[in-house]
């Protein structure tokens, strides 16, 4: 049976959320979603489909939009956007089983639509006209899609085809997909290729797809190790991978990251209360989902980019989710690689090797008692923090000067959560 599948996505979601907010049109509003008071410096999250006409791009910088152009800011309001985003897929339900969806972000999913078809009894094509009209006239939220006999062509199909189709839908199986992309470019335009390796393929003298497909697929190994084999099927259209692998996909390892970008420069002693902060988030992370961990890593970013990078992994003698244990491995790390005399902008931490607590064998050489009394408190910390909020219940350090946790906690994903 010949498989389709559906990509939408929720076009400039986040600026069309706040047009449809103030009951305005964001084919014909100029609105950007940034937090101004940031400075001039910080990224628009979004901008309505008018400023994108205006030449304006998606992401840019707030200095960087024409001072001739007037326009709404909009302050970002990330439960607001997760609150349409449910709502809209709450659409998807209305027409598909859950199985058959996957949410690839908050404003674009994937659908196997091959066992509706017949029971709708509609074509790819006007299935997907169904709910990008039911989209518009419950929410007001344009989406557009993308249609294909695998996975990887419904997301092209997204992502190339459909900006030029006054439907908002673009369709392709293999065949059209050679015709119409083969020699298409650039490669950066294609999904899973970013610049990085667009500039390996061009060293390779491949500019196109048609390039990548007839080239000795050896070049590619050598070039790209195993990643070579996406890269080869893509050339040709293919894709073997389905919603139903995603969804029994089981990694083999687990790891839990965090990390953040300062608002200012930071000495390095600022940035070591940072990252006691964030290992303190961290751990409470893992007591709650009853995990732990016996491999931390740390990476530090410089401001301006003056140094490369610091940081390296540090295995732990011990899996363990307590605070005190993790905050040792990762002020080791921090105090040995990070410089003292250049300011950091950015802190990432990383746990690794997670598994479940109950898969841990208890050592001979540890203070269990003292451990589980300290892991009593943090859950007690935790539920305080879940029944009156994150910021009822603070250690001293998050009230000294250069603190984030604070603020953070207002956050989501790391921009305003607002109402």
């Amino acid at each position: 049976m010949q498989k389709y599948y559906l990509c939408i996505d929720l076009k400039t979601f986040y600026a069309s959320v706040e047009c449809v907010e103030r009951g305005l049109d964001p084919f014909n509003t100029n609105l950007v979603v940034a937090d101004e008071s940031r400075g001039k410096g910080t990224i628009c999250l979004a901008v309505s489909p008018k400023m994108k006409m205006l030449g304006v791009k998606n992401r840019c910088r707030i200095f960087e939009i024409p001072p001739t152009i007037k326009y709404i800011i909009a302050m970002p309001r990330m439960k607001k956007y997760i609150e349409y985003s449910a709502n809209i897929y709450a659409i998807y339900l209305k027409y598909f089983a859950k199985e058959d969806i996957h949410v690839y972000s908050i404003d674009e999913a994937f659908m196997d639509v091959t066992n509706y078809l017949k029971m709708y009894q509609m074509n790819p094509v006007k299935l997907a006209k169904t709910i990008i009209k039911d989209i518009f006239k419950t929410y007001g939220i344009t989406a557009t899609a993308g249609i294909g006999t695998n996975m990887y062509l419904a997301k092209i199909a997204l992502d190339i085809t459909a900006k030029h189709s006054a439907t908002n839908i673009g369709y392709l199986d293999e065949e059209k997909y050679k015709k119409e992309l083969w020699h298409h470019k650039p490669l950066s335009d294609f999904w899973q290729i970013g610049k990085g390796i667009e500039r390996r393929l061009n060293k390779m003298r491949l500019f196109t797809m048609y390039d990548v497909a007839h080239t000795d697929p050896k070049r590619l190994y050598k070039e790209f190790g195993i990643n070579a084999e996406y890269l080869i099927d893509h050339s040709w259209g293919k894709e073997s991978c389905t919603i139903a692998d995603i969804k029994k996909y089981k990694p083999k390892t687990n790891s839990i990251t965090n990390s953040q970008v300062l608002f200012e420069d930071y000495s390095f002693e600022k940035a070591r209360l940072v990252l006691k902060e964030m290992v303190e988030l961290g751990s409470l992370r893992l007591i709650e989902n009853n995990l732990v961990t016996d491999t931390v890593g740390l990476y530090i970013g410089y401001s301006k980019d003056v140094i490369k990078a610091t940081g390296k992994s540090k295995k732990l003698e011990n899996y363990t989710n307590i605070y005190s244990e993790l905050l040792k491995g990762f002020l080791d790390i921090y105090d040995k690689t990070t410089s003292r005399s250049v300011a950091i902008r950015r802190i990432g931490i990383n746990f690794a090797n997670v598994i479940e607590t109950e898969n841990v064998q208890l050592s001979l050489f540890t203070d269990q008692e003292k451990l589980d009394k300290e892991r009593k408190l943090e859950l007690a910390i935790s539920s305080i923090k879940h029944k009156m909020g994150k910021n009822t219940i603070l250690r001293g350090m998050n009230l000294e000067e250069g603190a984030t946790t604070l603020l953070r906690n207002k956050l989501i994903g790391g921009h305003n959560g607002g109402e």
